[in-house]
Order: structure tokens, then sequence, then C-alpha cells
């Protein structure tokens, strides 16, 4: 791995709401003023990595054992912390919240694949002496994690953390608790549909969230417990077949979920990226098309008015590859309902409209039933799907994905394809499926 020694540790709740993630980024960029710290997340999640980038100046990774299997999450960590000081892994959820009622895909299947210590979050609002069942719940549930620190949030006083110090000291419990952090209304980061606002939206100011932080956690303690992670010795190869392509990338407000993996896995394999944004840039030169999820039913003004959407639709008429997921596949249809019906891409033969209600939210698993611009038939890839729309196919549709696990577009159906097109509900990371296919498809 690096040739210095990595610092590295998981931040972990009890339960989704605890406040790890300001926590989590808020010691991040408290360590940030002096060290290189490299962000990471469990879990599928975008939108919490782009905080973690803003923070920290280098691109968080995620980590997920469920789609990338414990090579994959083993190989990320190893290349991301190259060059770090400390390395800091956000957890989803609670701790050990996994696939349905399994340990695969939660924060301590992470944990103990990279065997790093666990600091716990608990909201301690409106308990005391109840924090130190918790604590010994959560320790001895599975003695192969190593929790080595515990974080009040929503303290009441500074009684309120003596009395919860005491109870767990009292239990003969030989964790600290290593930060009280009051409650803070200023630096909490606002919500909507799919999930926290992206990095730059109503971000607090990170100095003055690293400063609560300093202030409320032993920072030194955070560093020790940092230093007992035992580096990992980690073998990995780069891609033997090389593609000499120019791949566009959709890269704006609309389209902004991407895994740093993904784009990694598609330079390292030669691909060179073109960067524009649907709304405003002409579509490049290139050989092939990637549009990520994101926010296009922000922006279905600005993106029925750009002529961009008639220049992919000729460039779909002439056979270029093209691989859309989630946010995308909303783009490449035939139009968009919002507060009114928006015209969009028309390459594929599908209209779709936003809902007030959650439509699917999950892991999938998709076996491929036809040959597409992004896998062969026969092969099977893990993803997720987490979307607010239905999306209403032509009669004569045809799909790529037939899902084992997850609902997709049509009765467990997804990866709606026209000429060399395919656009999905669900994300998919390299781990599960590589780009291989789609760049030879491109290299043609």
């Amino acid at each position: 791995m690096a040739d210095k020694k990595i610092k590295a540790f998981l931040i972990a709740g009890t339960g989704s709401g605890v406040g790890k993630t300001t926590i989590a980024n808020g010691i991040m960029a408290a360590l940030s003023k002096k060290y290189k710290v490299q962000p990471f997340k469990s879990g599928p999640d975008f939108i919490d990595p782009g905080h973690h980038t803003q923070i920290c100046g280098r691109s968080s990774r995620n980590l997920d054992s469920y789609m990338m299997g414990e090579k994959g999450v083993l190989e990320t960590f190893a290349r991301a912390s190259k060059g770090a000081d400390f390395s800091i892994i956000e957890g989803a959820m609670g701790l050990f919240d996994g696939l349905d009622s399994t340990n695969v895909a939660s924060s301590a299947h992470i944990a103990k694949i990279l065997d790093v210590p666990v600091v716990l979050v608990i909201n301690a609002h409106g308990v005391s002496r109840s924090i130190a069942a918790i604590v010994k719940g959560f320790s001895e549930f599975d003695r192969s994690i190593s929790i080595q620190g515990i974080i009040l949030n929503n303290v009441g006083s500074s009684r309120h953390i003596k009395l919860i110090k005491d109870s767990i000291n009292d239990a003969g419990i030989k964790i600290p608790v290593i930060g009280g952090l009051p409650k803070n209304k200023d630096i909490s980061i606002p919500s909507r549909h799919l999930g926290l606002h992206m990095a730059g939206e109503n971000d607090p100011e990170t100095m003055e969230l690293a400063g609560f932080i300093e202030k409320h956690v032993d920072m030194d303690s955070i560093k020790a417990i940092a230093g007992n992670f035992k580096s990992l010795d980690v073998e990995f190869k780069n891609p033997e077949e090389q593609f000499n392509v120019k791949i566009g990338i959709g890269n704006d407000s609309a389209f902004c979920f991407y895994y740093p993996d993904a784009l990694d896995a598609l330079k390292m394999s030669g691909a060179e990226l073109v960067f524009f944004s649907p709304m405003s840039d002409p579509l490049p030169d290139v050989d092939g098309l990637y549009l990520g999820g994101g926010y296009p039913e922000l922006f279905t003004k600005e993106l029925e008015a750009s002529g961009t959407r008639h220049e992919i639709k000729k460039a779909a008429q002439d056979w270029m590859p093209i691989y859309g997921e989630c946010g995308a596949l909303l783009y490449l249809g035939a139009s968009l309902e919002t507060d009114r019906t928006y015209r969009m891409a028309g390459v594929l033969g599908a209209n779709s409209r936003m809902t007030a209600k959650l439509q699917a939210l999950g892991y999938t698993e998709a076996v491929v039933i036809a040959d597409s611009p992004i896998a062969k038939k026969g092969a099977v890839i893990r993803g997720h799907e987490f979307h607010y729309s239905v999306t209403e196919c032509d009669r004569d549709s045809h799909f790529a994905y037939k899902l084992n696990r997850g609902k997709g577009i049509l009765e467990g159906r997804d990866g709606l394809m026209e000429n060399n097109t395919i656009a999905s509900y669900m994300h998919t990371h390299p781990a599960s499926n590589s780009f291989d296919e789609f760049l030879t498809q491109c290299k043609k």
C-alpha cells in the first residue's frame, strides 16, 4: 500500500439520525487542518461522499461489500489510502444494519473486512444510564468488531456526560467516552427527497464545524484509536487491455451521481474522459456516452431548452454506445413530468413522471438476458436503486435485465434498450460489472 503507516477508523452510529454524518464531517475537517485525510463512505450513497470530498480535498470512495465484494472493498481502500495520513470511513444506518437480516453490506462488515477500529456515535438526548446498556450490547453483539471509543451527541450538560461515563464505568465496560456534543442546529445539513443536500448547498462553514468538534471531542483519543489500525497488504493489478477511446461524461447539477471508482476504471482502461453539461454544452466529439444519476427533475426546463438533447438522439440513432443510470433514464426517454410535462432526449420509447411517494429503495441483482452495450447475456450484475419516479415504456420495449432482487422499471425488468443505448434505474459499480464490454463497443 503506501510507504508510511496509514491510521484509520470507522465512525458508526447506533442507528440513522444520531448525528454521525455531522460528526464524521467535523472530524474530517479538524484533521484536515494538519493532515492528509482520505474519506470513505460505507454503502452505496452518493451524497455524503460529496461532502467528504469538499472537506478533505481528496475524492471520497464508497465501500460496499454487497456490490463490490470483499476483494473490491480491500482494493478500493488500499488504492485510495495511498499517501494519506488518516483514512476515515463514515458508516451507514446502524453499525450492524446490513442486507435483510445479514451482516453483508453493513458498516460492521466493512470494519471486519478491513480490521479497522470503530468509534460509536450515540444520541444521548433524554437518556443517561441506559446508554451503558446500549454500549454493552453493541460491544458484545459481535466481539470481532473493535469498538474503541464513544461519542455522545445531543448531551444536555457536563453533568449529563459525567452520569453516562459513570454508568459505563460502573457496568465494567472499558470503552471510553471521547466526546460529548451539545445540540447545535446551526451545523445540521438540510435534506430533500434523495437525501442530504449536495456538497456546496447550504453547507455549514467547514472551519466552524471543525472548531465545534475540537471543542467537544478529544482529538488525541481519535488519533490514538486511528493509530491502532494495522496496515493491510493488498495486491491489485491494473487492467491488461487498453482502449484508446473518448467517453463523454454528463457532469453538472442534473447528472452528478458517479462512483469515483467507475471514472477511475474507465481511465485505467485507457479511456479519455470528456466532461460536459447536457444543459449548457454541445455534445463533444466522443466514441461513447455515460450519463449518471442525479437531479434531472430539478432542471427539466434547462434540459428541454438545450439543443444537446437533439444531438444525443442523433448520436444514439447512429448507434453510438450510450449507458445511463437512474436520472439518465428519465432524461433519455421522450418526456419527464414534474410541474408539467417536459420534452427530453427521446432516445428511448418511454415517458417518466415524478411521484411524491418513494418507488424503490434497496440493493438489486440483475441477470443480463440480452446482449447490451454494458454486458453480455448471462452476466450477473449487482447494484442498487433509489428513486421517486415511474417510467412507462412503449409496448414493444426491450429490456436487458431480469432482476432477481429489486423492482426495476417494469415488473422486475430493467435496462431499457434501443439501438446501442441502455438505461436503467439500477446504479452499478465497476467491481460488480467492468466497463470492458462498453469500451469494446465504443472502440468499434
